[in-house]
């Protein structure tokens, strides 16, 4: 039997086993294209053998960045069977973010997908000391830019044709388990982005353990839409592709996801919890525009799918009234309401990267759609906790994913081992040194606990970001910023009040909703900015904040952490403004130092902050926003407040 312990051998296996089957699939020009895998593994060898003939030596790093494509991710196994290391880039990362990424691995090729993600790494090739050549995918706009430092993929594959395959056969047969499969940066919340090295065996072995847990297989459909340079998206999109050999379906645009979305139908389907917050925002806002009659039967069906769908799906007891009521409800209301969504297939849904609102979480389940979440990070080649079928629970992130041992460290820390975890980081042993020990215990950076009886794992807050208000009582800020995050008029939310006597917050607006308000009720206004200071806008807001301060009341160790102090910031954080990772994670630290004035503010008496900001456009232009910025008062529920101390 062939040994399966790397990618390109998954792949050879898929050709020859099940080769007539879709591998990949690509909406061009309103037409969905296909490859099988036969198909997928003769361009993959093409272009192996292409990057051979260009001179990519064993070991030696290829920059891969653009959107989901087939090709692009072909040639990531392309570059494996080379010998070489793939090194996917977000495709909205800025010339400065390249610039680092291309320098710190010394990439010696760039695979770009079209003229704008070649302008990027022209503009900085000269600091990258080694890059020798540029393989595009889309040659519009690029007739006449020098080609001697660069080629079309059509080309790369005709030279790979041209060239003899025993150099291709030989490297591949050299690799094992233990080979680099890819390289990935993290999302450098804290600083400089890490290069994590993983392995064949990291990547293999947990896209076959979390494939058996959830029973994945060949007829599997999943759409690709997450940036190839997310650990997550590798592991579906490649890891877990190739190991079960299910579909890749790949949009058309960022423009056309949802329709394409609902095109697919796929049975496998992974979200972070601001897709669903935006799918279910706009649910609500045309229910808004619904007639009286269609939005009276939505809440009327909702109401009884909040109790009885989570039971239907978990496999309780459900009364026969109930389920012939369920089953009308699915029939007029959840039913179109999937179809819509694009869910109506789904078997399995994930959702990870942030804590999911449990109100949220909760109506997905409650239209019949399997979604769990699960627990992960770029260094556990994602996979640490997945949740079980009936042992789903919007509280946790589930159990360890088969062959992964957990432990919580005094200090609350959780750390695991597994054979996903990451290999080093690149070019940087003491921050290895510092993440997995001798034994392979890897920190997670996270604070939680393990629940007695059920093995669930609960994860309280980044254990960078928990800490103690001045009077004693613990201080988790995403446990308050995620039910703010429920709301859909909030966008984003961060809290502050480490070492501080009360918890002030910072607030985005969802520009989609509270736009969409605004034009309902005959609201003009000329700026993101102008409708984030309109008072009836944080009227709105600040009830919002009411509502979360009473449930975070209801908390004895987190009820410190209600919000006495807010405002509604008069621009969106942005990651072109590295106020937010390219994976949408806040950067704390960042925006204290960033916007001290306006956090003094809320800590002073004032009423009013006068600010300006540097920004930038999306031509690259730099500039600043002016603004006065209003503090918002909010209500606080009287409480009696645990201390750390106390609880201990």
């Amino acid at each position: 039997m062939t040994d399966l312990s790397t990618i390109p051998a998954f792949l050879n296996r898929n050709a020859t086993e099940f080769g007539d089957a879709a591998a990949y699939r690509e909406k061009e020009f309103g037409i969905w294209q296909q490859w099988t895998w036969a198909e997928a593994r003769t361009e993959v060898e093409e272009m192996a053998r292409g990057l051979i003939a260009l001179g990519l030596e064993i070991g030696e790093h290829v920059a891969v960045i653009g959107r989901n494509r087939p090709q692009l991710y072909m040639s990531m196994v392309a570059v494996q069977c080379a010998g070489g290391i793939p090194v996917p880039l977000y495709q909205d990362a800025v010339g400065e973010e390249i610039a680092y990424v291309l320098g710190n691995c010394s990439a010696k090729f760039v695979i770009a997908g079209d003229q704008e993600q070649v302008d990027k790494v022209v503009e900085v090739k000269d600091r990258i000391e080694g890059l020798r050549h540029i393989v595009y995918l889309d040659g519009g706009g690029l007739r006449k830019y020098d080609h001697s430092v660069m080629s079309s993929m059509e080309t790369l594959r005709e030279t790979g044709r041209n060239t003899d395959r025993a150099e291709m056969d030989r490297r591949r047969a050299q690799q094992t388990g233990a080979t680099t499969c890819v390289m990935l940066y993290t999302s450098g919340t804290t600083g400089k982005p890490k290069g994590v090295v993983l392995s064949h065996d990291n990547i293999v072995s947990t896209s076959k353990a979390s494939s058996g847990f959830d029973h994945l297989r060949q007829t599997d459909e999943v759409l690709a839409y997450l940036p190839m340079a997310w650990v997550g998206d590798f592991i579906f999109s490649i890891g877990q592709a190739m190991v079960t050999g299910f579909t890749v379906n790949c949009p058309e645009s960022a423009d056309t996801i949802m329709s394409d979305l609902r095109e697919i139908g796929p049975t496998y389907y992974f979200a972070p919890p601001r897709v669903f917050e935006t799918q279910l925002t706009n649910v609500m806002i045309r229910m808004e525009d619904a007639s009286r009659l269609k939005k009276a039967m939505f809440d009327y069906f909702m109401a009884h799918a909040k109790t009885v769908g989570p039971r239907l799906l978990d496999g309780e007891e459900v009364g026969l009234f109930d389920r012939l009521k369920y089953k009308l409800g699915e029939l007029l209301v959840f039913g179109p309401l999937k179809n819509t969504l694009g869910l109506s297939r789904v078997r399995v849904g994930y959702t990870a990267g942030e804590a999911i609102g449990p109100e949220l979480f909760d109506f997905y389940r409650s239209i019949g759609i399997n979604l769990k979440q699960l627990y992960g990070q770029t260094e556990a080649s994602v996979f640490i906790t997945q949740q079980k079928d009936h042992e789903v629970r919007s509280d946790t992130v589930g159990t360890p994913t088969p062959g992964v041992e957990l432990r919580i460290a005094e200090n609350g820390e959780v750390f695991y081992r597994s054979p996903g975890s990451f290999v080093e980081y690149y070019n940087n042993p003491e921050s290895t040194a510092s993440t997995k020990d001798a034994e392979g215990w890897v920190a997670t950076g996270d604070a939680g606990f393990i629940e007695e009886g059920t093995g669930h794992l609960r994860i309280i807050d980044r254990a960078k970001d928990v800490g103690k208000m001045a009077s004693g009582a613990l201080f988790a800020p995403k446990f308050v910023e995620n039910k703010l995050k429920f709301f859909p008029d909030i966008y984003e939310a961060v809290v502050f009040g480490n070492g501080r006597d009360r918890c002030v917050a910072f607030i985005n607006i969802d520009l989609t909703a509270v736009g969409n308000w605004a034009e309902r009720n005959n609201i003009a206004y000329a700026s993101y900015q102008e409708l984030a200071q309109h008072p009836r806008v944080i009227a709105t807001i600040t009830d919002h904040v009411n509502k979360v301060n009473k449930l975070v009341a209801e908390d004895d160790m987190l009820a410190g952490c209600q919000i006495h102090r807010f405002l509604v910031l008069h621009k969106q954080l942005d990651a072109d403004d590295e106020e937010m990772t390219r994976t949408q994670k806040v950067k704390r630290r960042l925006i204290e130092e960033k916007y001290a004035d306006l956090i003094e503010g809320l800590y002073g008496e004032v009423d009013t902050v006068y600010t300006e900001t540097d920004v930038t456009y999306e031509d690259g232009r730099k500039g600043k926003i002016k603004a006065t910025v209003k503090m918002c008062d909010a209500e606080v529920v009287p409480v009696k407040v645990k201390t750390l101390e106390a609880a201990e």
